[in-house]
């Protein structure tokens, strides 16, 4: 199967499917939401299965004939079959940023084709902030837009910027691999770092806020592909930890669980590869 210029069109209606899923996460934020614990040790919420509910019927109207790869789903052993064209979607992205109400939680939605993510929806429905982009049309877009109740504002457009030669803004997980991070960015002459949460740090180095965000630590596909999407519109490139692309559709591995990611970097300014795989 493959994609045509109409899903990128379609985009305005995946933002408003995000920020749907984003109302029905806030109705519960800031509320005692009950907590579970999944088999891989991560927590859960309500607002992750109502967030999962609106963007699986959204999706099932829209696109009827892709299939989708939803976190919730495949927690409960419901994987559909895919070939080279479906959708990941992580409904609640930073459930303990949820849980400890800083607001660095995200929507995830995104279209992967032939292993790349070529289309991808970011939305902090608490920060009012949603990014979005897709190479699949005659030049890649990337945006951000702020969001007022269901209001998405007007796109601005956004690009990576190039690397500064004072020093890299690096950007981490606020909760994972703090050590062995700061002991692969001295390859780098570093200028600051920041520690955020959930896929917003592809965001960040897709609006050129940021130049680098290694991870090193569990993600799966759903955690990563609608930044990717975001990022790579933007001009910037994921790359694993040796340097190879970073592919998507990975359900049958040998040695891990189905979607789970390598570590990986994510690059703003392209030249960045080269100096750290070189």
């Amino acid at each position: 199967m493959t994609t045509t210029a109409p899903e990128a069109a379609r985009l305005p209606e995946l933002m408003a499917l995000a920020v749907e899923a984003g109302e029905a996460i806030l109705a519960l934020y800031c509320t005692d939401c009950a907590v579970k614990v999944k088999a891989d040790a991560s927590p859960v919420t309500e607002a992750d299965a109502r967030a999962e509910a609106v963007i699986l019927a959204g999706l099932a109207r829209l696109f009827p004939d892709i299939p989708v790869v939803a976190e919730e789903e495949c927690a409960a052993g419901r994987i559909p079959p895919t070939d080279g064209l479906f959708f990941l979607v992580d409904p609640l992205d930073g459930t303990r940023e949820f849980l400890s109400r800083n607001g660095e939680f995200t929507v995830n939605i995104a279209l992967i084709r032939d292993g790349v993510p070529v289309l991808g929806v970011v939305h902090a429905p608490a920060l009012g902030v949603l990014y979005a982009g897709t190479t699949l049309g005659a030049a890649p877009l990337a945006i951000r837009a702020t969001v007022t109740g269901r209001a998405v504002g007007a796109p601005v457009p956004v690009a990576v910027r190039a690397a500064p030669a004072e020093g890299l803004a690096a950007i981490g997980s606020r909760s994972h691999g703090a050590a062995e991070t700061g002991d692969w960015l001295k390859r780098f002459r570093i200028s600051s770092f920041v520690a955020a949460g959930s896929s917003l740090k592809f965001c960040l180095v897709a609006e050129g806020r940021a130049d680098i965000y290694p991870r090193i630590g569990r993600t799966m596909e759903w955690d990563t592909a609608a930044g990717d999407a975001v990022l790579r519109a933007a001009g910037g490139l994921v790359t694993t930890f040796d340097g190879a692309p970073f592919v998507y559709g990975k359900r049958v591995q040998a040695h891990d669980a189905p979607y789970a990611n390598p570590h990986f970097v994510a690059f703003g300014d392209r030249s960045l590869i080269a100096a750290a795989f070189g």
